[in-house]
């Protein structure tokens, strides 16, 4: 499977959902509400996004190397699969694949509201005719 080709997808993608998610209606307010920040720091390729959940604000590159409340490790592929609903995070964990720091708890009150990004990121994808980032 194909996967990211550039930084510059992975932040449009990974990136795009939450941006995408702060407009919504329904979900925008409930990220708002957890007042955490998460950094997701990926390989192949390398890229760093931080997402201020409180204050609805995607960082990228340099601007997003900074302190998080939780702080998610992985490849590109495993959080394309993942934004799909297609990855197990605590099976992920245990075969070394994701890599957790900083509040667990914080990533506990985001965890049921991450199921409701999932359709928007497959959304995404399709809508920019990228099927070969789409996990069947």
């Amino acid at each position: 499977m194909p996967g990211f080709t550039s930084v510059e997808e992975v932040n449009k993608y990974i990136g795009g959902i939450f941006e995408k998610a702060f407009t919504d209606d329904s979900i925008g307010p409930k990220l708002a509400a957890t007042g955490m920040s998460l950094r997701m720091n990926f390989t192949d390729p390398d890229s760093v996004v931080t997402v201020e959940l409180g204050e609805r604000r995607v960082l990228t590159g340099d601007d997003a190397k900074i302190d998080a409340d939780a702080v998610l490790s992985m490849s590109s592929d495993t959080a394309n699969r993942y934004w799909q609903g297609k990855v197990s995070l605590p099976l992920a964990m245990a075969k070394g694949k994701l890599k957790v720091g900083g509040s667990a708890a914080q990533l506990l009150k985001l965890a049921p509201i991450a199921k409701d990004l999932y359709p928007v990121y497959v959304a995404m994808l399709k809508a920019d005719n990228r099927d070969d980032l789409v996990v069947a």
